[in-house]
Parts: C-alpha cells; sequence; structure tokens
C-alpha cells in the first residue's frame, strides 16, 4: 500500500498543489513531496485530516480494499496446501513469505496452524491460536484455532486451559450443508446431501474409534471389540471408498489385537 501514491493522485484530482494541502492540514510542501515520492510516510494522526481534507474514508486512503487482500491471502495458502501433507516446511514457508506481505492476516495464520505439530510446539501453536481468535472476524476460523489451541493445551498436560478453549466452541445442531439439503432443490440439493453424508460418515467413525479408545483403556475389551467392529461394519454398508482404507487397516489391527488378548 503506498499511501503516497494515493495522496498524489487525490491532490492532483481536486487540482490542488503540494503548497495548498501542506497548507490545509499543517505540515511543509517539503512533507508532502517526500510523502508522494515514497521518501517517507506521513504521520499515523494525520490520516484522519488527509481522509477528510480529500472526502474520502481511510480505507480509500490507504488503498485498503480487504476482498483483495483476502483473495490474495488465500492463494498463498492453497499453495501452500500442496505442500501440507508431504513438505510441512515447505508449507510453512510459503505462509510465512506471506505474512511478511500482509502481518496478522487471519488466513494465513491459521494455515500456519496446519503445518505446526502441536504435540512438539505446543507453545508455539498457541501463540499462533490467540493471534487468530484475535484478529479473525470469521467464526468458522475462530473455532479452528480453538480446536488447536485445546490440543496444544493437551500437550502440556493442562486439560484445564483446554477445556477452556473448548467452551469457547459453540455446540452446533445443524449445518449449513444441512440445511441446504433440507431446503433447495435440485443439484444445490444433492450436492449438499452427499457432502453433509460424508461429514456425518468421518463424524461417526471417528467417534467410534474415540469410544473404542475409551474402553480399551478402561479394560472393556468386549465393548471396546464391538466398537470396532460396528465402525467397520458401517464403512462396509456405506460402500466406503479408498480413501477409508487406513481407517479400515487401522481397525482390523486393533480387532485382532482385541482378540488376542481376550484369548
Amino acid at each position: 500500500m503506498h499511501i503516497g501514491n494515493k495522496i498524489k493522485e487525490l491532490r492532483k484530482q481536486r487540482g490542488i498543489t503540494q503548497e495548498q494541502l501542506a497548507d490545509s492540514i499543517g505540515v511543509s510542501f517539503q512533507a508532502v513531496s517526500k510523502w508522494e515520492n515514497n521518501i517517507s510516510l506521513p504521520d499515523i494522526t494525520l490520516a484522519p485530516a488527509l481522509a477528510s481534507y480529500f472526502g474520502v474514508s481511510m480505507d480509500e486512503l490507504f488503498d485498503y480494499n480487504l476482498k483483495e487482500i483476502e483473495e490474495r491471502a488465500l492463494a498463498i495458502a492453497k499453495e501452500s496446501w500442496k505442500y501440507r501433507d508431504c513438505d510441512c516446511e515447505q508449507a510453512r514457508k510459503i505462509l510465512e513469505e506471506g505474512l511478511r506481505i500482509y502481518p496478522d492476516n487471519d488466513i494465513l495464520l491459521n494455515n500456519l496452524l496446519y503445518v505446526i505439530d502441536y504435540n512438539e510446539n505446543p507453545d508455539e501453536v498457541l501463540e499462533i491460536a490467540s493471534k487468530v481468535i484475535d484478529v479473525t472476524k470469521d467464526d468458522a476460523t475462530k473455532y479452528d484455532a480453538c480446536r488447536f489451541m485445546a490440543h496444544a493445551y493437551k500437550a502440556k498436560n493442562d486439560i484445564d486451559s483446554a477445556r477452556g478453549a473448548i467452551e469457547l466452541v459453540p455446540e452446533f445442531y445443524f449445518s449449513c450443508l444441512r440445511l441446504k439439503a433440507n431446503i433447495l432443490e435440485g443439484e444445490e440439493k444433492w450436492n449438499a446431501a452427499c457432502a453433509e453424508e460424508g461429514e456425518a460418515l468421518y463424524s461417526l467413525i471417528f467417534i467410534k474409534s474415540i469410544i473404542a479408545e475409551y474402553h480399551t483403556g478402561n479394560g472393556d475389551l468386549r465393548k471396546a471389540l464391538n466398537e470396532y467392529e460396528q465402525a467397520l461394519g458401517v464403512l462396509d454398508v456405506m460402500n466406503a471408498d479408498e480413501s477409508w482404507d487406513e481407517w479400515r487397516e487401522q481397525f482390523k489391527k486393533s480387532i485382532d489385537e482385541i482378540k488376542a488378548k481376550m484369548n
């Protein structure tokens, strides 16, 4: 954002000289000249006076286009997605370079959380997640940061703080996808229903695994076995594709281990 270029543009639109502008806001014409040549920046306290003089908003004065910045930040985030699963360091490098251009951008900060191991670096995750929560205006981004924060606190064995982070996330009783599937028509309805089905399947399988782990930890192997077998059955009934193979193999391994202990 080159505010000097914007001042020069607005001044010429008004048909005034540097001296006239300088006199109007109480600075020297040399100062205005330096601004317009990007040699120096106006003091931040002069920004309201400049905006008022030219009859523009502060955003326009700073040539601040939030939508454009979000689009650019999202493009940088998408570039990092190419490396998120195979090269976290490269993904992190891309995001950090983006943050040098757009400091404290919530999109980039939130994506950075995905490439930092909260078990190995919980304090760094907590610092970034806290910043995301402070700067974002998007609820989904905020609650995603809360999720990472809870995991990081757990890694530090601070369960009370983890619970506090979790409680920042409201309980949702319906989703946007579910509403679309229920209310819209045609292809929109079908697409939303398919997407919601996938989310529901993931939620069910994930919770089944959590319940099974709980029973295993309590020594109730029969109940744990039942949960794993039910989860496998759900995947079969739903004709889940190969993307679920890792889950299948893990469940089969757990079932074999439990049966070996029971025998």
